[in-house]
């Protein structure tokens, strides 16, 4: 079983009430969808982490209900909420609207660290204003290397907006975390034990210096990863991960939203009667 179970929203892209992304995606929709789907489950969730891109335009309105939709179901949940800046987010907004400040220097990055029942979930703000590919500060380096120092009881999840790898999709491919090897350097023997970010509105994973590092799903829209040649497409469709502590191991596990058929709906116990008895049966 887990003992940390943190649910990623990643490239929510919230506008103000009645616009519409692209003219034609109803982000709140989808986020207010997942959000009902987490309450309707009666799993144990212990974080959310939003990881970026949590409004399309950076506007204090749409922090607002980006705001007033997670939190309730984040305090039913007794879910600890993590907000982390993307490129379309705005410092000074999201400081005042989500983090409760009362000033914002725009020139300072949001960084957090939280404990959640032991894992450290570090918080990097790899956004940098009027640009939409990736960076990390020399002294934003030095403050994760301070914090690290110290490992945690169950290790540490570090979030980011911005993919530390290489991408098979070109746009994307220019628009990633510049320079992933200073990261790499100030991570190498840390108790990191997963990186998580989003940004490229697909579902990807790789490695940094071996630590694994897992592109969640778009809350959005989602990129074709395969287009026809010489095409960049976006397409409907959305979801959300889970990360899960399963003894030592951080496990990622992408969930589809998109509405779609039910194939079948048994008791759980059921489908482990089953299972454990297949398995009886081979040996």
């Amino acid at each position: 079983m887990s003992t940390v179970t943190v649910v990623q929203l990643t490239d929510t892209h919230i506008r103000a009430t009645g616009e519409r992304v692209h003219g034609m995606i109803d982000t709140y929709a989808n986020l207010t969808q997942v959000l009902q789907q987490l309450r309707a489950s009666q799993q144990r969730i212990d974080a959310l982490v939003l990881s970026g891109d949590l409004t399309d335009d950076g506007s204090p309105e749409a922090y607002r209900r980006l705001r007033d939709a997670v939190e309730p179901v984040a305090a039913e949940l007794g879910a600890r909420t993590v907000y982390t800046m993307g490129n379309h987010d705005e410092r000074t907004a999201f400081g005042i609207e989500l983090l409760g400040l009362d000033s914002v220097d725009p020139d300072v990055t949001h960084d957090q660290v939280f404990d959640i029942a032991g894992l450290r979930i570090i918080a990097l703000d790899s956004s940098t204003p009027r640009r939409h590919d990736g960076r990390l500060e020399p002294e934003q380096l030095d403050w994760l290397t301070d914090q690290l120092r110290e490992p945690a009881p169950h290790g540490t999840l570090l979030v980011l907006h911005h993919p530390p790898i290489p991408s098979p999709v070109a746009a994307t491919e220019y628009l990633r975390l510049e320079q992933p090897e200073l990261l790499g350097e100030v991570l190498d023997g840390s108790d990191v034990r997963l990186i998580i970010c989003g940004h490229n509105h697909l579902t990807g994973a790789a490695a940094l210096g071996g630590i694994p590092v897992w592109i969640g799903p778009a809350l959005a829209y989602r990129i074709d990863t395969i287009a026809p040649l010489g095409r960049h497409r976006g397409l409907t469709g959305f979801g959300y991960s889970r990360i899960d502590l399963l003894g030592t191991t951080l496990v990622a596990t992408a969930i589809e939203a998109t509405p779609a058929e039910t194939v079948y709906d048994r008791a759980e116990s059921d489908v482990l009667e089953q299972l454990a008895a297949l398995a009886a049966e081979a040996r």
